[in-house]
């Protein structure tokens, strides 16, 4: 018996200490203060033994989780002083204090200076470079700190609660500490020091030695080498983690171009174009075989569906697993709305199970985690398939712009094809956000009757009834907003077709002082569009009314045939029926936009297709020999020719001449008689309709009109070919520009304008005939080269070129010049299509008379010259390249000028960079004046204050009909309901009109707002640009004012004023929702606020990297298009030195630098909103666990579930 007695005591004293607080509490406090002398025992002996605590080089060093760790460390100090001081007040105000309240308030203090030590330690003690780990006793501490958080936890849960003894504040304070002790932990076990010189992907991310505006060759990789994406661990995937490391040098400093990490191979267009481009020829010959018709001589024939089925085939791994992740997030939104009903019965004292409490809660969170992880997955796939898409039209539709035909290239403009490749490709790609939406929301609307017919039976019916008629109301809307649509675009390419041509001729309307004129014009094409712009986005508002009346009206319904029908309305099936509607919002508003997007993507398709289908040049028009294989370089046999094959008469007919290695060969005629046509046919560009053409080695073409690319000079010469220094200086000498270059600010690193809008004509054809000189080819072909210069030009060009450089050459040369003739080894005399006339200069000169006319014809030309009177004041004599030298004043003068620099030669002197620099971009934070001067610009922001008026009365009157909706019907049918059904329905359909007519009043005024915005800013855009100097089209590529009037404008037009309303009301929202908690249950501040500042420190941590990569991604869309429009204007130029190669890989190069920013900028999104919705997540736990772990009576049943519902409603969907 003794020892039973001895164990009895024992026990006894053990339920006595666990009963206690205070022993827990003491405990705790006496372990703090153990920490803090050991703390201070260990600060004192790194300050005997010399370690500093200087930080410099920390930049070098990388310790990971450091400043989590002490960022916890110091809201938890935070988080105890407000514990500390809420206690102490607490129960000063209650009339006494017992030794358990002591003992907490205690244990709260210590703890405070306990963090405030740590905190202070490592921030200034603690040495990231000395130590390779955190301090042991930290280490230790952290573990001690989460077993006593544990313990406490479990006495709370299984003790204190049901003794009654426990406040609310303590609650917080286990809960709070045991979340940051598993921090803690993790922090403490993985932090560790990482040398940055030994990693490479921090050295490319942190490499700051290269000039914001450098210039990168075309080959020089701008990215790093390395990939974040494939790289990362699952963990890391699983949690967006791998995009720390350029949040943190974003985060540090502005980011460039190349700060930007590589894209995945299986992101980029050398990854992913070559399986789309296998999967379309399957697609398409599939479907060729099996209808049973196949044509080898006529383009690929390719629909709609089979580029559609190519692009699914292609990217089938993101199609599947986002349909996984949609599935999942779908199920998991529906778990809430069911649940809300089994929780407010619990609340209400209706417990069946034992721990149900607990066994709700936990359902709720990991439903709620699974929502967010499925969300944030499936949104990023979907961005991530949306990239490798655009890569993947694009770089079809550059590749067939290279091989077009001529008569394709007739029958459509460089606006239109850029519009394809601008406008359908994105539209494609932004499709795969609605991909799902199709058989999604059968399965949602399925799930919301499941859980409605669950709560309120056969009413029900009239939920689904109700939300066929709201999907039917979208249906006339969406068909107007899409005409509307159409024809804005429509009215939009009108617009910005007379845009590009004012600017490609504002030289003439400059010189004519005809801009303003043509600025009208502009403008009365704008007023077309803005008619339709503001009927697209009345309707929008129209659409927006719909979308958040649809949940009221639907629940108007519902509850209509609950009372007609004689169904009790509970406030657990209530609550829980209009969180079900809620998340119905979203099916019901996604539907008619979904069909919507299929419509314009098929169009878009269609487009694309119909443009692929074109017709390509004639693959076997020329045979192409090795070189050296024999010794004729052309042969052309029984050639005939058109550039119109329904034409009634070839363009060349009859075409027989041979031409020998090394030859030169002389092509003259008067003009029209197809002497440009015989070069274009040798090169295969000119459609064959019989007859053989056959060529021995490489070919260099110089055109008659000289096609420039934009960059320097030197690139223009080289054009992708080696530098050779010897070489290079014998071209420049040869074709007479090195005193050209001299002039030049740069010399031959000058950038050339648009078009080579700073090089006068003579200029360009002298840079073009130096890039031919510089090819190794064998064969060049001349298009009359020497009539953009002067004779004197002419004449060293043809005898330093022709005789000099390719004297061993095979050459062509297109001349009106018959003084350039007699060395040609070979005359071609072209008339009307045929050659008339072969043979040497001597031979022929006698032999016909088409010869002798042109001969004739330059003899009577020379002696009227020679009898012309020249002025008697000054005379003009022509000189290189067109210019003119006046005698009076001695000044020399370009005919051409094409840049402020040419034709102001004062300033020259004073130009320090370059005529066309990168685009600029806004660096830094976006500044506060940016954001009013946008809400001012309409009536003075006169309507702004009506407009968030209109949006808090909104979420005033949502908020109270919850809360009338939970007063107002009993928890029970057995309960007397405070007022009766009628009242119930009349109040709440009252509340439900006010909020449907100002979300009414709101989305007009908002459209209307956004609208008389977007008009002003073009106008005010438009005028300045049409007031601008000279200097600044020069300058500037149209490609940066035509996005300006484009891609920018319908920004302002349509998204910019839905995305600054949408940024109002939910600040409006999150008030609303802090108000009712506020109401409720305060003491869920105590983790609500330290909430909130994470979730602000995360929002700026992401704003400075989103920011730039949003700037980076405007800043290279340009290049592209441009580089687009370039290629095709001189495609005939890029195939006969046979670069197709190379410029693919260029427009390659330009995707990918693209898609970079794109793709991370994605990654980046999903980062914040991951950790946002963890954050909501703890947010949304604790108040459920606060909820049920109240005594009853502490707070109103009513309000509580108000409290459970309207909060997290919103974080439901």
């Amino acid at each position: 018996m003794t020892f039973l007695q001895e164990a009895g005591f024992l026990f006894s004293k053990i339920d006595w200490l666990l009963s206690e607080p205070a022993v827990l509490h003491g405990f705790s406090a006496f372990c703090n203060l153990f920490l803090l002398l050991s703390l201070s025992f260990v600060c004192f002996y790194g300050r005997i033994n010399g370690q500093s605590s200087n930080k410099h080089g920390i930049e070098k060093v990388r310790f990971l989780h450091y400043k989590v760790a002490t960022f916890t460390c110091s809201i938890l100090c935070l988080f105890h002083i407000s514990l500390f001081i809420f206690d102490h007040f607490w129960y000063i105000d209650g009339g006494g204090v017992s030794y358990d309240h002591l003992a907490i308030e205690v244990d709260l203090g210590v703890r405070a200076i306990a963090w405030l030590a740590i905190s202070a330690y490592l921030h200034n003690g603690f040495n990231p470079l000395l130590e390779k780990r955190f301090p042991a006793i930290l280490r230790i501490w952290w573990g001690l700190y989460f077993l006593i958080s544990f313990v406490a936890v479990l006495l709370d849960l299984f003790c204190y609660r049901k003794l009654g003894i426990l406040g609310t504040h303590v609650w917080a304070l286990d809960f709070v500490s045991i979340f940051s002790a598993l921090l803690l932990n993790y922090t403490g076990f993985f932090g560790k020091r990482v040398e940055e010189e030994s990693n490479i992907l921090h050295e490319s991310l942190l490499n700051e030695t290269i000039s914001p505006n450098q210039q990168f060759s075309e080959t020089e990789s701008g990215f790093g080498n390395v990939s974040l994406f494939t790289n990362a661990s699952f963990l890391s995937i699983l949690t967006f983690s791998w995009l720390d490391p350029l949040l943190s040098v974003g985060h540090k400093k502005t980011l460039d171009l190349k700060d930007v990490p590589q894209l995945d191979y299986n992101d980029r267009v050398d990854g992913v174009f070559p399986i789309f481009k296998s999967k379309l020829e399957s697609c398409t010959k599939s479907s060729l075989y099996s209808n049973g018709t196949v044509n080898n001589n006529g383009p690929v024939q390719i629909s709609s569906f089979q580029l559609a089925k190519a692009l699914v085939v292609s990217a089938w791994g993101h199609v599947l697993i986002t349909a996984i992740y949609a599935l999942l997030y779908t199920v998991c939104t529906y778990v809430g709305p069911y649940l809300i009903d089994f929780f407010v019965r619990y609340l209400n004292g209706n417990q069946t199970v034992e721990l149900e409490g607990y066994v709700l809660v936990v359902a709720f969170i990991v439903a709620k985690f699974f929502e967010c992880l499925s969300q944030r997955h499936w949104f990023f796939r979907l961005q991530q398939a949306g990239v490798r898409v655009r890569a993947f039209l694009i770089s079809i539709l550059y590749q067939k712009g290279l091989t077009l035909s001529s008569s394709a290239r007739q029958g459509r403009t460089t606006g239109e094809i850029i519009n394809i490749m601008s406008v359908d490709a994105e539209r494609i790609s932004l499709f795969s956000w609605y991909m799902h939406d199709l058989w999604l929301v059968p399965i949602q609307v399925g799930l919301a009757l499941l859980i409605l017919y669950a709560n309120l039976g056969l009413a029900s019916l009239a939920a689904l009834a109700a939300t066929f008629v709201v999907m039917l109301a979208n249906v006339p809307l969406g068909k107007m907003q899409e005409n509307y649509q159409q024809k804005m675009m429509e009215s939009k390419d009108t617009r910005m077709k007379a845009t590009s041509e004012i600017l490609r001729n504002m030289r003439i309307l400059k010189l004519q002082g005809w801009e303003m004129k043509f600025l009208s014009k502009i403008v009365e094409l704008r007023k077309k569009e803005t008619n339709w712009l503001r009927k697209y986005v009345y309707t929008s508002a129209m659409t927006t009314f719909v979308f958040w009346g649809a949940p009221t009206f639907v629940a108007v319904v519902t509850f209509g045939a609950c009372v007609l029908m004689g169904i009790p309305l509970e406030s657990g099936k209530v609550l829980s029926a209009l969180a079900t509607f809620r998340v119905l919002q979203e099916p019901i508003y996604n539907l008619p936009d979904t069909i919507s997007m299929v419509v314009q993507t098929k169009v878009s398709l269609d487009r694309i297709s119909s443009f692929l289908c074109l017709e390509d040049l004639q693959q076997n028009a020329v045979e192409k020999l090795p070189r050296g294989s024999t010794n004729v370089a052309i042969e052309v046999r029984d050639g005939t020719f058109s550039w119109d094959l329904s034409a009634e008469s070839p363009t060349l007919k009859d075409i027989n001449f041979k031409v020998f290695q090394g030859m030169r060969v002389a092509v003259c005629g008067i003009v029209g008689s197809g002497k440009s046509s015989l070069l274009a046919c040798i090169l295969g560009e000119v459609p064959k309709m019989d007859g053989n053409v056959q060529l021995c080695g490489t070919t260099a073409y110089v055109a008659q009109s000289p096609w420039i690319q934009s960059g320097k000079i030197q690139d223009n010469i080289l054009f992708g070919k080696e530098m050779d220094s010897e070489k290079y200086e014998n071209v420049l000498e040869a074709c007479s520009l090195k005193k050209d270059l001299e002039i030049l600010p740069f010399g031959d690193q000058t950038i050339i304008g648009e078009r080579g809008i700073n090089l006068s004509g003579g200029q360009k054809q002298r840079v073009q005939i130096a890039r031919a000189l510089y090819q190794d080819a064998d064969i060049f072909l001349f298009d009359d080269p020497f009539s953009a210069v002067d004779a004197h030009t002419g004449s060293h060009l043809f005898k330093e070129c022709l005789l000099g450089i390719l004297a061993s050459k095979t050459v062509l040369y297109v001349t009106h010049q018959v003084e350039f003739l007699p060395s040609a080894d070979l005359i071609l005399v072209m008339k009307d299509g045929k050659i008339t006339q072969m043979g040497k200069y001597n031979d022929i000169i006698t032999s016909g008379s088409d010869f002798m006319e042109l001969v004739g014809a330059h003899k009577e030309a020379l002696s009227a010259l020679d009898h012309m009177e020249l002025g008697d004041e000054k005379s003009i004599n022509i000189i290189e390249d067109g210019s003119f030298k006046t005698q009076n004043n001695k000044q020399t003068q370009n005919e051409e000028p094409k840049d402020a620099s040419n034709s102001k030669s004062e300033e020259r002197g004073m130009q320090k960079g370059q005529l066309v620099q990168e685009e600029e971009r806004e660096k830094g934070r976006v500044g506060f004046w940016v954001y009013r001067k946008y809400i001012t610009t309409a009536y003075k922001g006169a309507l702004v204050p009506l407009i968030l008026l209109a949006q808090t009365l909104f979420q005033v009157l949502q908020i109270g009909s919850n809360y009338w909706m939970a007063w107002a019907a009993p928890v029970s049918k057995d309960m007397e309901p405070p007022v009766s059904v009628f009242t119930l329905l009349y109040v709440y359909v009252a509340l439900a009109i006010g909020s449907s007519l100002c979300i009414l009043i709101r989305a007009f005024l908002l459209m209307m707002a956004g609208y008389k915005t977007a008009t002003i800013l073009f106008n005010k855009m438009h005028f300045s640009i049409f007031r601008a100097p000279m200097s600044f089209f020069d300058s500037t590529p149209s490609g940066r004012i035509l996005n300006r009037a484009s891609t920018d404008q319908s920004d302002v037009d349509t998204n910019i004023p839905y995305q600054t309303g949408s940024l109002a009301f939910s600040i409006i929202q999150l008030i609303g929702i802090i108000a009712v908690m506020s109401q409720v249950a305060w003491q869920v501040f105590i983790i609500f606020i330290p909430i909130i500042g994470i979730s602000i420190w995360y929002q700026q941590y992401y704003i400075d990297t989103a920011r730039e990569l949003a700037r980076l991604m405007g800043v290279c869309k340009a290049p592209i298009i441009q580089h687009f429009a370039e290629s095709l204007s001189g495609s005939t130029t890029i195939r006969s030195f046979n670069q197709e190669s190379r410029f693919i890989c260029i427009n390659s190069k330009r995707m990918d630098e693209f898609s970079g920013p794109k793709f991370y900028s994605a990654g980046a999104r999903e980062w914040l909103c991951f950790r946002l919705d963890m954050l909501s997540s703890i947010m949304f736990a604790f108040s459920l666990i606060f909820l049920i772990c109240m005594p009853k009576g502490v707070i109103d049943p009513a309000l509580s579930i108000v409290r459970c519902c309207w909060p997290c409603s919103h974080i439901w969907t």
